[in-house]
């Protein structure tokens, strides 16, 4: 790819930055937005509206640059949660790795790969027609002593990443610890998960469990809850709020047809009459499916729990029947955490899901391939005509093919890869998890590895698909595939950090979907009573992001270092929007208290030695065997530091030591307000959809029953 298709692609993508900027700093101020960009300020009561008339309002601001500059990362703790502290860890882990490897790679790599002949030698007068493979270490000519130097930097750059790579996670283990510290005492540190329970002739899952619990922990079992099949009730549940809703929008718009012709001649129908029929007859519906719910013990699962954390990390860890099939325990997730659809489902229901889960993300990588392919062909003209001989007018204008070339390509990709994300959310939901927190973190898993495999190793190794699974049959030759294929792809991956990078970001501040979103409700439909809804950050779109890119990073410093740059400015602009975004507009469901963070580590270790497999095969490529040989011994080194973080700090993000758990439990001791929590933590896990559901009229809105539910 030449330069100039690759700064079109910067203009292109620098002017769409610009435009989403300038427009949050204007509608930012705007009081009819405050709901798509300040929702979590409305929801806490703490936005400063105001009605009247300002000009300054309709005048681009960078106020908002300081308030975000200035959150410490304390506050931060306190109002978004440690996952959203491990986030933006992330976020300058990555920045300081290429702050040092940009010193390196633009003032010392760069320079050197310039002043080779191999392939083209750099006229500064005519850069602009350069291809960016002159830039790569595949310019430097082969048996070149100035090769030791991409060595060197190769060794500095590793010890430096595993260096931060040990002390975050010391650190993030440490804000663990005293995390869990300083929170309040929460349902699922006393609650674990108990499944396939033995029921003899005669009695119920109940009485087993209690007569169990009360044998074997008489000193620490203090109550349990026992999980039915619900699935019918939710669904009942749904379509009920569906029909409330429908009820109060009709109630509270005088304007609304309240009024429905049945047939083509047929008479007139209340609507207010006819919703209200429909929602005696689910009343009825759910109080019978409740009942049956109540009836049917053949869950064989409760959730059961302790007067102490100690006393239910202890059932946990230990198998509680000679039959290591029987009395299976998980940790309960928080009450609020849970998801319930799958709680109840048996054992060969979760065993078919997992397999169709596998099959299924098989089917979508080979699928996704079919747009790599496209792309691939999109960056060669040449090609392009082959394909369309009749756009080869349309191609040879300058302006066209630059376009083409340089940002088509990295556009098409990131629109197709809007949609992994929640295939993989969905795909996680039906793999049998029982928390929504574990469903995020699976599919952050898949989209990050999904992304690896079909943007990074496809892009590189494009062509047929047999062709890219055999180059993995044969182990020796891996090396010597990636020295050739991976520095030819740096310009679409320059590309692509640009557009899936800046743009993505940006857009992600001026929140593009709900802001249309929010003006097609507005101008479509009538406004309603409901409350605002302050959204969640999607860890498991934005982590696999961040991730990614930092691969692209460690695997092109010594390779393409002109990277570099495109990708501190992507991380620049994360840093100073996602700081912003966790002040204004998201706010946690749920909490995993940092358990991301071994996610992202993997994925350091992984981008490591992928780059070491790099170097092996470009000084074997370059004719220089010494480097090659010298460098096996990082990926060894590489792994067993990698064991030895596995060893060290991996365990505090399972479970919490007895050290912690007994601890915290004797400062419970002298705490008055444990026996009312421990009151509370009797009804803590009982299903939603077995609450009770009542139907009241309000007769002075309506002349029908209207839904209100509350729960007992």
């Amino acid at each position: 790819m030449l330069v100039s298709a690759i700064l079109t692609s910067v203009g292109i993508n620098s002017a769409l930055c610009v435009i989403f900027l300038v427009l949050y700093s204007i509608l930012k101020k705007q009081p009819s937005y405050y709901e798509v960009f300040a929702p979590r300020l409305l929801a806490e009561g703490t936005s400063k509206q105001g009605s009247r008339f300002n000009l300054e309002r309709l005048l681009p601001s960078a106020g908002w640059l300081s308030k975000a500059w200035k959150l410490s990362e304390e506050e931060m703790l306190s109002s978004s949660g440690l996952d959203a502290v491990v986030y933006m860890r992330m976020i300058t882990f990555c920045l300081k790795v290429f702050s040092f490897a940009g010193i390196i790679g633009i003032l010392i790599l760069l320079p050197v790969n310039c002043s080779g002949t191999e392939l083209d030698q750099i006229d500064l007068a005519d850069l602009y027609t350069s291809s960016l493979d002159a830039f790569t270490i595949s310019n430097v000519n082969s048996g070149s002593k100035l090769l030791w130097i991409h060595f060197s930097a190769v060794y500095a750059v590793t010890i430096f990443i595993c260096y931060l790579l040990y002390y975050e996670y010391n650190y993030i283990s440490s804000k663990r610890i005293a995390y869990f510290y300083s929170a309040k005492p929460q349902p699922h540190q006393f609650t674990i998960l108990v499944r396939n329970i033995p029921v003899s002739v005669g009695s119920s899952v109940s009485d087993s469990v209690e007569s169990f619990f009360t044998e074997y922990h008489p000193t620490t079992y203090l109550s349990h809850t026992v999980l039915r099949r619900t699935s019918k009730v939710q669904s009942l549940i749904k379509d009920a709020n569906k029909l409330y809703k429908r009820l109060l929008h009709l109630q509270s718009e005088p304007s609304e047809q309240k009024y429905k012709r049945v047939g083509l001649c047929g008479h007139k129908v209340d609507l207010l009459d006819h919703y209200g029929k429909r929602l005696d007859d689910l009343e009825q519906n759910v109080r019978l499916k409740q009942s049956e719910a109540l009836l049917a013990e053949d869950t064989h699962a409760a959730f059961v729990s302790f007067k102490s954390r100690y006393g239910a990390s202890t059932v946990f860890h230990l198998q509680q029947s000679i039959n290591p099939t029987h009395w299976l325990t998980e940790e309960a997730p928080a009450p609020d955490d849970v998801y319930w659809p799958f709680l109840s489902s048996s054992f060969m229901r979760r065993w078919i899901s997992k397999l169709v889960v596998v099959v299924a993300c098989i089917l979508l990588t080979i699928l996704f391939l079919i747009p790599v392919v496209v792309v691939q062909g999109l960056t060669n003209l040449s090609q392009l005509e082959v394909w369309f001989p009749f756009l080869k007018s349309i191609l040879d204008i300058s302006f066209v093919s630059q376009v083409i070339t340089g940002y088509l390509p990295s556009l098409i990709l990131q629109l197709f890869l809007k949609a992994v994300a929640p295939i993989m959310v969905f795909l996680s939901s039906i793999q049998g998890y029982i928390s929504h927190s574990m469903i995020e973190k699976s599919a952050c898993k898949k989209v990050l590895w999904f992304t690896i495999w079909n943007i990074f190793f496809a892009t590189a190794f494009s062509g047929s698909i047999l062709n890219q699974f055999s180059i993995f049959l044969d182990p020796k030759k891996i090396p010597a595939k990636l020295a050739v294929a991976v520095p030819a792809q740096a310009s679409f991956f320059i590309a692509y950090v640009v557009t899936s990078g800046w743009t993505s970001t940006t857009s992600e501040l001026a929140r593009i979907f709900p802001l249309i979103c929010h003006l097609t409700t507005k101008c479509c439909a009538k406004s309603t009573d409901e409350g605002i809804e302050v959204p969640s950050i999607p860890y498991h779109k934005d982590i696999p992001r961040i991730l990614f890119f930092g691969l692209l990073g460690i695997a092109y410093f010594f390779l393409a270092p002109v990277i570099l740059p495109f990708l501190l400015v992507y991380l620049c602009l994360a840093y100073i929007i996602f700081r912003n975004q966790f002040i204004n507009v998201y706010a946690p469901k749920y909490e995993t208290a940092g358990k991301f963070w071994p996610i992202a580590h993997n994925s350091m270790i992984f981008s490591l030695v992928l780059m070491h497999a790099i170097a092996v095969g470009i000084f074997t490529l370059k004719k220089l065997p010494l480097a090659s040989a010298l460098i096996i011994p990082l990926p060894v080194l590489t792994l067993l530091f990698n064991e030895y973080c596995r060893k060290r700090f991996l365990p505090i993000f399972i479970a919490y030591p007895a050290e912690v758990l007994i601890k915290k439990d004797m400062e419970d001791q002298n705490d008055a307000t444990m026996s009312e929590f421990l009151d509370r933590l009797v009804t803590a896990y009982r299903d939603p959809a077995l609450l009770p559901i009542q139907y009241s009229a309000d007769i002075d809105s309506l002349n029908r029953p209207l839904i209100s539910s509350s729960g007992v």
